[in-house]
């Protein structure tokens, strides 16, 4: 009699999730956003190992803009990781309604259904909507149904996400909205920062030329090689800035000789060849971003390090300044060029939190040596703005600290991360123990620190989304539960 009542056939559910636009953005504008290429990159969930397999587009969904990956026809097969397997999701585009609506369904993937409609409307106070009306089923019938509880907060996190991300970055490219579309050729491209970068500048309407190491098949790129000492200079010419992201990672291995040796000559020469190759053009780029490190500063205690602080000591501040030193041609040749600081970046999708992550779901976050050392962090998403808004700010030029406004002690720092994940941070590990684990980077980075502040960068007008760690931790990780009562899933 039970088996009887359970359902054989899999049952279909409703979803809806709606959200206010910031003042000064349209719907139209919300859905050119959504048109662009690089909108799908950035509407992933940062804590989702995500990856796009392949992407064919469709028809026009903004009209003169040519194939759009919205589209109607436009076909995405993308992958999302569990644990060892990349679980496929084949989405085909339906019909699409330029400025208000376009459609997609599911062909293959985890869902026995699923087809989602986005509706951009204005509403009566004259704000723009964003709206996403899915229907969908859960697989296997009676059995799938025993997990609804966990795809409906599944659903409600992702979504609550990616309209506060598009919220956000509608408002940052909204700021800068009268000033002209730039051509932005990037260094790195591929890297953590670099491809935000990309997917974030795309979406506002710019576009992007990356620079792929010569050799690399990519038709529209500048092709270039620190170590050859070769770049296309013509591939440059049209190029309104250049970003130069590129470099050895700092905590990519331990450190030998040799790789420090390509820790600085990847920076120093790769930055003095695109220095160099911008002084000799007839219409040099208007302005070159340099990412260098807050390693300039070395080791500062307490001590509070704006743009106007000295030098300090060590391998890092040593590569640091050679690194930016090395960009004097194109500052000599007229070019804006901006030194930008970076701290360490926070992001799960990379970088040394997504290698704390799993250490601090073990119950093995500690705190190294006394702790007191200053973590100088960002959110990914601040480092993209502020680097979008110093594209923007003419006044900006030479050393620009891009790190939040509230430098953390490295002992708050694994308490917090720990705390975010629901854990406790009661671990200690000795400096003696850390030096003989990591060798010269724990003295360098993880025993040492400078309490950085970005003077410059809010001075400029920057507004930080997550200035503090607790709310960076929150955004980036998609914890703490802002989303549980966000939309309506219904069954």
């Amino acid at each position: 009699m039970f088996a009887r009542r359970l359902p054989l056939k899999a049952r279909t559910h409703k979803a809806v999730f709606r959200t206010t636009l910031p003042e000064g953005v349209s719907a139209a504008s919300a859905f050119a956003w959504h048109a662009a290429p690089g909108a799908f990159e950035r509407l992933m969930p940062p804590w989702e190992r995500m990856r796009v397999f392949s992407r064919e587009m469709g028809g026009e969904a903004v009209p003169g803009a040519g194939p759009s990956a919205i589209g109607e026809g436009a076909r995405l097969e993308f992958g999302v990781r569990q644990g060892p397997v990349w679980m496929r999701w084949v989405a085909r585009h339906g019909p699409c309604v330029a400025g208000s609506e376009f459609n997609d369904v599911q062909e293959r993937g985890p869902f026995a259904s699923w087809k989602h409609r986005h509706k951009f409307m204005t509403s009566r106070e004259g704000r723009a909507c964003l709206e996403d009306d899915i229907e969908f089923a859960l697989p296997l019938g009676a059995v799938g149904e025993a997990g609804f509880s966990l795809a409906r907060a599944t659903l409600r996190r992702m979504f609550w996400w990616r309209h506060l991300r598009t919220a956000q970055d509608l408002a940052r490219h909204a700021a800068f909205a009268d000033r002209p579309r730039l051509r932005v050729a990037i260094s790195g491209v591929s890297g953590q920062i670099g491809s935000a970068l990309a997917s974030f500048l795309t979406t506002g309407g710019h576009t992007v030329v990356p620079m792929v190491r010569a050799g690399t098949p990519q038709p529209e790129g500048i092709a270039w090689d620190w170590e050859r000492k070769f770049i296309d200079e013509r591939a440059l010419e049209g190029v309104d800035a250049v970003v130069h992201l590129a470099g050895a990672p700092v905590a990519g291995q331990r450190w030998s000789e040799s790789y420090k040796k390509l820790i600085r000559d990847s920076r120093v020469e790769g930055t003095r060849l695109v220095a160099s190759a911008l002084a000799r053009m007839k219409q040099p780029p208007a302005t070159m971003i340099l990412a260098s490190g807050i390693g300039y500063y070395g080791h500062r205690g307490n001590e509070s390090c704006d743009e106007s602080m000295t030098l300090g000591t060590g391998f890092l501040a040593e590569v640091s300044r050679d690194w930016e030193e090395a960009a004097r041609p194109a500052e000599e040749a007229g070019v804006r060029v901006v030194k930008a600081r970076i701290g360490m970046v926070l992001s799960p999708s990379g970088g040394a939190l997504a290698k704390l992550i799993l250490p601090t779901r073990l119950g093995l976050s500690a705190r190294l040596g006394s702790g007191t050392q200053y973590v100088s962090w960002i959110g990914l998403d601040d480092c993209i703005g502020a680097l979008h808004h110093a594209l923007h700010s003419p006044a900006l030029a030479g050393p620009v600290n891009v790190s939040a406004p509230e430098p953390v002690m490295q002992h708050e720092f694994a308490q917090g991360l720990a705390t975010a994940l629901g854990r406790w941070s009661v671990l200690a590990v000795p400096e003696g123990l850390a030096g003989l684990a990591f060798g010269e980077i724990a003295r360098e980075v993880l025993l040492r620190g400078s309490r950085v502040e970005p003077t410059r960068l809010t001075g400029a007008g920057f507004s930080f989304l997550t200035p503090t760690l607790a709310q960076a931790l929150a955004w980036e990780m998609g914890v703490g539960g802002a989303w549980r009562d966000f939309g309506e899933v219904s069954r």
